[in-house]
């Protein structure tokens, strides 16, 4: 049993041999095509499509004017890749804490505590797929004057209120790699009603350059001028069209991920101090269900529990061992105490989740950690 997988299918490879037999690989009308999907999707003035969801951060936060001597404030419970980016850019990341064991989201009084007259932004995570209390967070973002960003890399398809997150903030930020909601194998999305940072992120992504091969293919244009000092984020055909086949089908994996977490949660909540976070409160939150999560009881051995799952063919992992005690991040000056995060880190295991997992591979990841708890 995967922790996550991909469903390979006609659909997929007739959509990829389309593009290869095309002759045109790099980005052109499949990117055009995604991009215009995705907009409509989420319901945004633009969408740009980028290699990959770390491009994507660091495109927007350098679009949103984020530079030495900023501080960016995010929730240190995410992959490093968010903190990376905000060092990339010469700003400094500072960790907050997460609200606790039932919402491993941001705090937002904790984000409140963290901001500094050198805070640029607040760039926010919707954890797990959970969309995290984003109106207060807005509230915070427009009192001081900062950028809210948000980290929609698990949440394509989670919505507030029918508004969809990546759609709250000044832009939002997706991933598609391959154990993601949307799995393109790499590749990533931003999504923004801003023009201007629109304008800049597509600036940015390829190389600072005025035009693109694919106009000057088209016979749009002839040359270029090189007006910033840019990057190749670019996504290709390939990625572009598995990416249409996928959104496609977005909302009818998301319940059927849906639907697998309440399983696990009927069957596995509170058992012997287990639980499932994000348990349902209001029906005004759609996740997405990217991650099912579970909280070990206090005293369990988290690496004894991984041993004895993978000795019954169950695939786990950690989402996430917290940023702020990876070494490069440990001794960074000013470092805030995260005791939540510090609390909860070493008690969460993610299990498999994909939305094609059958009855039979569900009971199999239930039994067996009944039977790994002792029950």
């Amino acid at each position: 049993m995967p922790l996550a997988d991909v469903l390979v299918d006609d659909e997929l490879l007739t959509a990829v041999a389309r593009v290869i037999s095309s002759g045109w690989w790099s980005m052109g009308p499949e990117v055009e095509e995604f991009e215009r999907a995705y907009a409509a999707f989420c319901g945004s003035r633009h969408a740009l499509a980028v290699s990959n969801g770390t491009a994507a951060l660091h495109l927007t936060l350098l679009a949103a004017g984020c530079g030495p001597d900023d501080e960016v404030v995010l929730p240190s419970l995410n992959f490093v890749a968010a903190a990376n980016v905000v060092s990339h850019c010469g700003a400094t990341p500072v960790f907050c804490d997460i609200v606790g064991p039932e919402d491993l989201n941001l705090d937002p009084a904790d984000v409140e505590a963290a901001i500094s007259p050198a805070t640029k932004a607040i760039l926010v995570l919707h954890y797990g797929g959970q969309p995290c209390d984003i109106e207060p967070l807005l509230a915070i973002a427009n009192r001081h004057g900062l950028a809210l960003i948000e980290d929609a890399a698990h949440a394509p398809g989670a919505a507030v209120a029918g508004q969809l997150c990546g759609t709250f903030g000044l832009a939002g930020c997706f991933s598609f790699f391959s154990n993601k909601n949307l799995p393109t194998g790499e590749g990533g999305m931003i999504v923004t009603d801003d023009d201007n940072l629109a304008d800049r992120v597509r600036l940015l992504r390829s190389h600072g350059m005025t035009t693109l091969t694919w106009a000057r293919h088209r016979g749009h244009a002839h040359t270029y001028d090189v007006v910033a000092r840019g990057f190749n984020y670019r996504l290709d055909e390939v990625h572009a069209a598995i990416g249409l086949v996928q959104l496609g089908r977005l909302v009818a994996a998301n319940e059927s991920r849906g639907q697998i977490v309440s399983r696990y949660r009927a069957a596995l909540e509170r058992l012997a101090g287990l639980t499932i976070p994000f348990a349902p409160t209001s029906a005004n939150v759609s996740p997405a269900h990217h991650l099912a999560v579970a909280v070990l009881p206090p005293r369990s051995s988290r690496s004894d529990v991984r041993a004895r799952l993978s000795e019954c063919g169950i695939q786990t992992s950690v989402h996430y061992p917290p940023i702020h005690n990876f070494s490069e991040y440990a001794n960074q000056a000013g470092a805030r105490k995260l005791p939540i995060t510090d609390a909860m880190a070493p008690r969460l295991r993610t299990l498999p989740l994909y939305a094609h997992m059958d009855d039979q591979q569900v009971a199999l990841v239930i039994d067996s950690i009944l039977g790994v708890l002792g029950h």
